[in-house]
């Protein structure tokens, strides 16, 4: 049986590996620095496998088929995009199994990949994590852009799932249960039914050549970054952290779609990978840290479980 030894919550940003600072007084300095002493008490925790829950960004997943979950069970690829790491990631193949069976006998029917394109939404906080190191992981790739969003109350009902199933797991080793994603920040909208044209086409049908629709999209990304005027809402940032060091997901459970997108922005609809984790883990919040980054247009937040020097 498996043991799970911590939570890690942490925001992400493109412009994390893009346009990192030089040194911890510029935009993002304090967030990285914090991603280091969080490293270095992961790795005295000696995790042997890594669940890593976070979204895709339209470099696996596309409107021809959308999941609202995705387990990767055999094979894990970095795209590479934004300066993420691309290529084979190592896959704790027996804890995912154990993890979708215990999932599928607690209800929860999530689609399955055996080689799954990974982007940045898992890549960054997994290598940040693991500073650098080859752990196996498991990632669950959870779909925050449009519908088929799932609710934050299954999110909640699927961590706790998933903290069952990893408990009950084959895999006998320590696991350390990730959530990449949010907090606040303003995205253009990727729902196809509120956009057109060439972005419509790249949403729905962006598989057929999912390099080319990359190379399309990234500049326009990259030109988002760099505005100390875009919006980031800390104060809802700061309530939602302390939501998690209550152990009290019912507030934020409670905003619904609409209130949460009003207060954190479209991209806020990651912090369901917060509310799977935190669910699966049972415990609150120990440490935090946390800078609002409007040149990196996100609010960047960590949460752990345990205590970090």
């Amino acid at each position: 049986m498996s043991e799970i030894i911590g939570f890690v919550g942490m925001s992400h940003s493109p412009f994390a590996t893009m346009t990192p600072p030089t040194d911890a007084s510029q935009p993002g300095g304090t967030f990285l620095a914090d991603t280091e002493r969080v490293a270095r008490a992961v790795a005295e925790l000696a995790p042997d496998a890594i669940v890593v829950i976070g979204p895709d960004h339209f470099h696996a997943n596309f409107y021809d088929v959308m999941p609202p979950f995705v387990l990767g069970v055999e094979e894990a690829i970095g795209f590479g995009d934004f300066d993420s790491r691309s290529g084979p990631l190592p896959v704790a193949s027996q804890l995912a199994w154990s993890i979708r069976d215990g999932l599928a006998d607690d209800g929860f029917d999530l689609s399955l990949s055996y080689s799954l394109t990974v982007d940045h939404g898992v890549v960054q906080s997994y290598d940040m994590v693991s500073g650098g190191s080859p752990i196996p992981l498991v990632p669950l790739v959870v779909n925050t852009a449009a519908p088929p969003l799932p609710s934050m109350e299954r999110c909640v009902r699927l961590g706790v799932a998933l903290g069952e199933a990893i408990r009950s797991s084959a895999f006998d080793g320590r696991v350390l249960v990730v959530a990449s994603g949010g907090l606040s920040h303003w995205l253009p909208s990727n729902d196809p039914r509120e956009v057109d044209g060439e972005k419509r086409a790249s949403v729905i049908h962006g598989r057929k050549d999912v390099h080319a629709f990359a190379a399309a999209r990234e500049p326009r990304v990259r030109a988002m970054g760099g505005n100390p005027n875009a919006r980031v809402n800390a104060e809802w940032d700061d309530w939602f952290l302390k939501q998690l060091e209550a152990a009290d997901s019912t507030p934020i459970t409670a905003l619904g779609d609409a209130a949460l997108e009003d207060n954190a922005g479209s991209g806020g609809h990651e912090v369901r990978a917060w509310l799977i984790g935190q669910a699966a883990v049972g415990e609150p919040l120990r440490w935090t840290s946390y800078e609002p980054v409007p040149e990196w247009i996100t609010g960047m937040g960590i949460g752990t479980s345990f205590e970090v020097r």
